[in-house]
């Protein structure tokens, strides 16, 4: 079966081990598979995500970015030198990962895929909108911690990924219904 067109938004499954539905408790007896619509909301919400690529030697590297959703794919940025991008340079497979910390309440949302680097000029500049609309005057102000970040894409002082998603998981909490969601793509 080919792998289905990210765009298009992928096949969802419960998974009931790791969901109430498999240890109930009140309330908790109808609980159903996250909507990939919602977890597109909140991968739209999310300010900080975290990355996780493995370096040559086999060890982890996790390291905070800040990531835009658009068309299909997960976007963030790095530094050309810096170890997530040799890392990924060496296997471009990774993990973004965003969420809460709260044990009762929320969606984890885990998104598995191979970075590719942006070359397109034309997808660039759509992906720097993504990333001045979703970070505001982070980016676009003289003031903002990020600011520049739309001309160093252009430049090439960032090198920018593109994931497009093979799996995505999503583990819901609410006020102790727990989801387990797994879309593939």
């Amino acid at each position: 079966m080919p792998p289905q067109d990210p765009a298009e938004g992928p096949t969802t499954e419960l998974d009931a081990r790791y969901s109430s539905a498999l240890n109930p408790r009140p309330g908790a007896g109808d609980v159903t598979a996250t909507a990939w619509s919602r977890a597109l909301r909140e991968l739209d919400a999310a300010e900080i995500f975290w990355v996780s690529t493995v370096r040559p030697d086999g060890r982890l590297h996790v390291t905070p970015v800040l990531a835009a959703w658009h068309d299909g794919r997960l976007y963030f940025s790095t530094g050309a030198g810096e170890q997530k991008a040799r890392n990924l340079a060496h296997d471009g497979h990774c993990a973004l990962t965003t969420g809460g910390n709260s044990l009762t309440r929320g969606l984890d949302l885990v998104v598995e895929g191979r970075a590719e680097p942006l070359t397109d000029p034309a997808v660039m500049e759509q992906v720097i909108a993504a990333y001045e609309a979703k970070y505001g005057a982070h980016i676009t102000s003289p003031e903002g911690p990020f600011h520049g970040l739309g001309d160093a894409f252009r430049k090439g002082d960032a090198v920018v990924f593109a994931v497009a998603p093979a799996t995505a998981y999503g583990f819901g909490r609410d006020d102790g219904t727990y989801t387990h969601t797994r879309w593939t793509f």
